[in-house]
């Protein structure tokens, strides 16, 4: 089975996990430190407990977003400089697909909307469902960008969870009946993305580390010389 180290920044809470087999493991770090900061050290700590060096995973997958436009740019950074120096393949993933992943594991959801709060009176959305014949998530409504009162579901024959930050942060747009059921606290962590992770790298979706491009649905700029030092730590480091 393939070994997926996973992380995630895109948020206040900074993550990552580390899949091998059926087990995963993972850290988390929220407040104290900047994620730049914080990751590096935690993925430090789950290589050791696992036993492994970075060069004995198989690939490095990484929150590319949507999310915060600083926070998916250092996940994108770390990953690519993790993956330069061990010589890693790179897996972007979508963070609101992960949300899915956790509503599914925490609550048995199969048809989800995740919504994730992108401040300035704006949402990013996007609608999955879980095939169980397949074991895969499918997309039914790919990540936009939008007001909250403009997120528009697909309808579905049974019952439609919705997760994240975006339900409580306006909550006049989302009101108690608009779901079956609502999951406010779900927030993208790496514990999801990892399984998320091994079925890209079996689909064929893993990336060098140079094509990596975090996914944000505004406007995009080049690195700053704060996140360059970024990559070029997670590069030492590797």
């Amino acid at each position: 089975m393939s070994i997926i180290l996973a992380i995630e920044t895109s948020s206040e809470m900074a993550s990552c996990a580390l899949l091998r087999g059926d087990i995963v493991i993972a850290r988390e770090s929220s407040g104290v430190r900047t994620h730049s900061q914080s990751i590096l050290p935690m993925v430090q700590e789950l290589l050791a407990e696992a036993g492994i060096a970075l060069k004995q995973c198989d690939a490095i997958a990484f929150g590319a977003g949507p999310g915060s436009f600083t926070g998916v740019r250092t996940a994108c950074g770390i990953a690519q400089g993790l993956a330069y120096g061990a010589g890693l393949p790179v897996l972007p993933l979508i963070t609101l697909e992960a949300m899915a992943v956790a509503c599914r594991q925490q609550h048995g959801a199969t048809d989800v909307v995740a919504v994730l709060d992108a401040r300035m009176g704006e949402v990013y959305w996007a609608q999955y469902r879980y095939d169980s014949g397949a074991g895969l998530w499918r997309e039914l409504a790919a990540p936009v960008l939008c007001a909250p009162g403009a997120v528009a579901p697909l309808p579905v024959e049974g019952p439609l969870a919705a997760c994240g930050n975006g339900l409580a942060a306006y909550p006049d747009a989302f009101p108690g009946e608009a779901f079956g059921a609502m999951y406010p606290d779900i927030m993208p962590h790496a514990a999801q993305l990892a399984p998320l992770g091994r079925a890209a790298l079996a689909a064929g979706k893993a990336l060098g580390a140079a094509d990596a491009q975090p996914l944000y649905l505004r406007n995009k700029i080049a690195y700053t010389s704060a996140e360059r030092s970024v990559i070029n730590a997670a590069k030492a480091a590797a």
